[in-house]
């Protein structure tokens, strides 16, 4: 709520008519009451603007395990799986420093700064985190090898968000 009173003398509204305006202010639907006399101004305003704050994490990966197949004959041995997963506990994550929105690329026509498999060094821009119309590079810490990005191209970030995988060089 906020309150404004201009005058030299608060003789033509005593306190509690204007602690009524007040109450019927903040009652009402009404957003705003202005009354203005020769000396004397009275402007009260409900603050219309609630501040809201959108939390964004990362959706859980679902795990699905295989279907039950029923064997009747000996089975040859599976195809070894795709080159092995890095090990989870040595990879580092390359966290978002500031609240804003994430892009993987500078102008929509140009290429990503990094992908999947990429060779990255220290001082390396990796992506750019747009916040209050300002664009900020964010640069790798340390050298190494992308090895997943956490976060969509064009989506909003907090602070200290994991952004990518790095397994160290």
């Amino acid at each position: 709520m906020v309150f404004f009173a201009e005058s030299f003398y608060l003789k033509t509204m005593d306190i509690k008519e204007i602690q009524a305006l007040i109450k019927f202010v903040s009652t009402a639907g009404v957003d705003e009451v202005e009354i203005n006399q020769k000396d004397f101004k009275l402007l009260i305003k409900k603050n219309p603007a609630q501040i809201t704050t959108a939390q964004y994490s990362p959706a859980p990966v679902a795990m699905q395990a295989p279907a039950p197949v029923a064997v009747s004959a000996p089975v040859a041995a599976a195809p070894s799986a795709p080159a092995a997963a890095p090990k989870a506990d040595n990879l580092i994550t390359i966290k978002s420093p500031m609240v804003g929105t994430f892009y993987r690329t500078a102008n929509p026509d140009a290429p990503a700064f990094v992908n999947v498999g990429d060779d990255v060094k220290a001082g390396t821009v990796v992506c750019i985190i747009e916040a209050m119309k300002l664009f900020n590079e964010i640069e790798s810490e340390v050298s190494g090898k992308i090895v997943k990005i956490l976060v969509d191209n064009a989506s909003p970030v907090e602070y200290d968000q994991p952004l990518f995988l790095v397994e160290p060089a």
